[in-house]
């Protein structure tokens, strides 16, 4: 799932008005209702975190093995087709874009860099599996990290997520974001529409409806 945050200059709109590239609360959704979201994400994550505090040495061996591995993932793996314009389409745009995955944040960057997807990308202000389990956590968390790394502010209207699955539709959503589904994954195009997506793209090609969606522009 890839999280795309558009920032939104202060003077111009109102808090809780814009669609970035990782939206975390659908429009409408109160600013108290989120707060105690995230006031429950940090209840449900301390322990967590403290167990990855203590799995350092165990990541930075999961790491080591998968660049050994990253020529292998480049015979047997695949980029989707689209996917490189989409990315770079969007960074024209401009916008802030990171992933949302349930992968540690070093295996994610091995596998994005063995494809030439990583340039364009900000990994710093992701969310990775070693940091929760819940998607909307993630989405959250990467909207918290680029307001902080940007020092602007991400309204949650200004928030996409592109993903392949309802799993990410739901996590997009419960997280208030714009969920762009696409059917390049085990979901179709017609389950991503039951499921409730903002946006159903059959594949990544598609970059004027990707670009309107995010930016209002054809």
């Amino acid at each position: 799932m890839r999280a795309t945050l558009r920032a939104r200059r202060r003077p111009c709109r109102p808090a809780g008005a814009s669609p970035e590239p990782v939206r975390a609360d659908p429009p409408g959704r109160g600013a108290g209702k989120e707060r105690g979201a995230e006031a429950g994400t940090a209840r449900r994550s301390a322990a967590p975190r403290a167990v990855h505090a203590l799995d350092d040495a165990i990541v930075s061996d999961f790491y080591a093995a998968a660049q050994k591995r990253e020529g292998r993932m480049k015979e047997v793996g695949t980029c989707l087709p689209g996917a490189v314009q989409a990315i770079s389409a969007i960074h024209e745009g401009p916008a802030a874009q990171s992933v949302v995955t349930g992968n540690i944040r070093s295996i994610a960057k091995v596998k994005l860099g063995a494809f030439d997807l990583a340039h364009l990308l900000d990994l710093e202000v992701g969310g990775y599996g070693d940091e929760g389990s819940d998607r909307a956590d993630l989405v959250r968390l990467a909207r918290r990290r680029a307001e902080d790394t940007y020092r602007t502010s991400f309204a949650e209207a200004r928030i996409f997520v592109i993903g392949d699955t309802p799993h990410d539709v739901k996590g997009a959503h419960d997280a208030g974001a714009f969920a762009i589904g696409v059917a390049t994954g085990g979901s179709s195009a017609d389950v991503l529409q039951e499921c409730g997506a903002d946006l159903v793209l059959a594949d990544l090609t598609n970059v004027d409806a990707l670009r309107k969606a995010v930016f209002g522009l054809g």
